[in-house]
């Protein structure tokens, strides 16, 4: 045993941090501290419930394929990927967080003043985050655990921090939406509200988001789109059964490459060359911006004489906004009102 992990034991158990009730009384023991009267009631498999929200702990999830045991709410919480770290921001628990990874763009100007600190620009490694004693480590991907990442889920169970996954995001079969639709996007939501021990927030989100998706009105031109994630020789694209398709879909868009069952697909330039889109939807960030995009579209001896690219008919989407979460409703708001500004 490590002396980090003896380290963050002990931190997790002088700050009241529930384990799950197998393992709750050999790590307390490890720590060398005595056992909170609410922890000693966990570890004797008592139920808890969180005052006024109804949510009943233990939680047990099948979380896209891995099981997740929660005694109470998490209360230190690692966030990987902007959809996690949003997701709880807009939940109103940015104060949960001790630390984000790998964010894919600048928090909204909304949640700013709650940005919560960086632990890593990329993956973290599983020491990095066990130094700040989370109870839960909260992944936008399930590739986000790994052996050389911030651990496997099993290994990060073993040491008495759980994992969650956003149950859009699964990939597993039996576990992707495929499609994925709006409805997967806000159960996973109010899933996360369970987890955290916040379903009125949650609720009360989806309603928000339901009455805004209501109010949108898709484009009726029946326009065909290439959603164009990333790459130059060989093209990456928003493909037929994810959230590229989802968003396009909402907004009155065809997608060229919604044949491929997938959330995201290599493609070639002769297929993008053959369907001709009407617009081209551009995933902007800081690693693959718009321009850069556009550039590649504008060199390329073939695409270059596309209507799209000659005449500049381009959507333009942020990189963290394009992933399955509590953006998605704003960014078909914003695919529609971008096209009508085309038009």
């Amino acid at each position: 045993m490590t002396s980090l992990f003896r380290s963050a034991l002990h931190d997790r158990a002088a700050r009241r941090i529930f384990f799950p009730a197998t393992a709750a009384a050999g790590v307390l023991l490890l720590a060398g501290c005595s056992v909170p009267a609410d922890t000693a009631r966990a570890a004797e498999g008592s139920t808890l419930e969180t005052a006024n929200t109804g949510v009943h702990y233990p939680l047990e999830l099948d979380n896209c394929g891995t099981a997740v045991s929660l005694q109470a709410p998490p209360e230190r919480v690692v966030t990987i990927k902007s959809t996690s770290t949003e997701l709880l921001l807009a939940l109103g628990l940015g104060d949960r967080i001790v630390g984000t990874a790998f964010s894919d763009g600048p928090v909204p100007q909304a949640w700013a003043g709650d940005a919560p600190p960086v632990l890593a620009g990329k993956v973290p490694s599983l020491e990095a985050v066990l130094s700040l004693a989370p109870d839960l480590v909260f992944a936008g991907w399930e590739s986000n655990f790994s052996a050389d990442g911030a651990g496997e889920r099993s290994q990060l169970t073993d040491l008495g921090v759980q994992s969650y996954v956003s149950p859009a995001a699964c990939q597993g079969n039996g576990y992707r939406p495929s499609p994925l639709t709006f409805d997967d996007v806000f159960a996973s939501i109010e899933e996360a509200g369970d987890v955290f021990g916040a379903p009125e927030a949650a609720a009360e989100l989806v309603r928000e988001q339901r009455t805004e998706l209501d109010a949108v009105v898709p484009s009726g031109k029946g326009y065909s789109a290439l959603w164009y994630s990333s790459g130059s020789d060989t093209p990456f694209v928003g493909a037929g059964s994810g959230a590229p398709a989802l968003l396009m879909e909402a907004a009155g868009l065809e997608n060229i490459a919604d044949g491929i069952d997938a959330g995201w697909s290599p493609y070639s330039w002769e297929a993008v060359a053959e369907a001709d889109p009407d617009v081209i939807v551009l995933v902007d960030s800081a690693w693959g911006s718009a321009d850069k995009k556009k550039s590649v579209l504008e060199a390329h001896p073939v695409i270059s004489q596309l209507a799209a690219v000659r005449e500049g008919r381009y959507l333009v989407v942020p990189f963290a906004a394009s992933e399955a979460g509590v953006r998605n409703v704003e960014t078909v708001r914003s695919l529609t009102e971008q096209l009508a500004d085309l038009d």
